[in-house]
């Protein structure tokens, strides 16, 4: 299932980096200011983690946000904080758990909120490809485009993301099939065709452009 994230921010650099950060994830997002927590909770029930800055005033509220997600189940709690402020910070100890420090790379925030979300199957860095607004993560098998995921059957995706992790080279219709399908597929290798064809309608236009045909010789993605 897919999992469900409020996002609670005052400040527009956070909204900013952690929109893009959330984009890169298989997750729903709803999102809106400090004074609307309570409101965000109530309005999409269900919720698997809150990423709340807590800067400023907003630390002393950190405790109340903890009430909130035990009158509610057990939602994990992301605390943004100023480094000037660690000292002070208390985090819950009757919900899961963590905290970035504000101005922490994209990749930390992702990091903090996959171990919340997915503890024991984090991905690093080298697990996502990117082409332009096409994010694929290898190691959970989700593709996204311009931050919506994608929906494609095994077969579909197993193509897509080894044309896209071997970039520039034309592969064959039958090293496509001995490469994805595998050595026990008896099928004809049109159906590598058939294939390619549902990619790029689900990929749409500017996207289908990467995913070139090399007349007589194969298919090939391009950079």
């Amino acid at each position: 299932m897919r999992k469900s994230v409020i996002f609670v921010a005052d400040s527009l650099d956070n909204a900013h980096k952690f929109q893009q950060v959330l984009s890169g994830l298989d997750v729903e997002v709803a999102a809106g200011s400090s004074a609307q927590l309570k409101n965000l909770l109530v309005q999409h029930p269900g919720y698997d983690l809150v990423v709340y800055e807590a800067r400023g005033e907003a630390l002393g509220r950190v405790a109340q946000a903890e009430s909130l997600l035990l009158e509610d189940g057990s939602a994990a709690l992301l605390v943004i904080v100023g480094e000037d402020q660690l000292g002070e910070l208390r985090l819950p100890v009757q919900v899961k758990s963590d905290f970035v420090v504000h101005g922490a790379s994209p990749d930390e925030c992702a990091a903090r909120i996959r171990q919340l979300l997915w503890p024991g199957n984090e991905s690093s860095a080298s697990d996502f490809v990117a082409v332009d607004a096409l994010t694929i993560n290898l190691a959970t098998y989700q593709v996204n485009v311009a931050g919506e995921p994608l929906d494609l059957t095994y077969l579909e995706y197993a193509l897509l993301a080894f044309l896209v992790t071997h970039p520039g080279r034309t592969y064959s219709r039958d090293a496509l099939l001995r490469r994805v399908w595998g050595f026990d597929y008896y099928g004809g290798s049109r159906t590598v065709d058939v294939h390619v064809r549902r990619v790029r309608a689900k990929l749409g236009p500017d996207l289908a452009q990467h995913l070139e045909t090399v007349r007589g010789v194969g298919y090939l993605w391009s950079a």
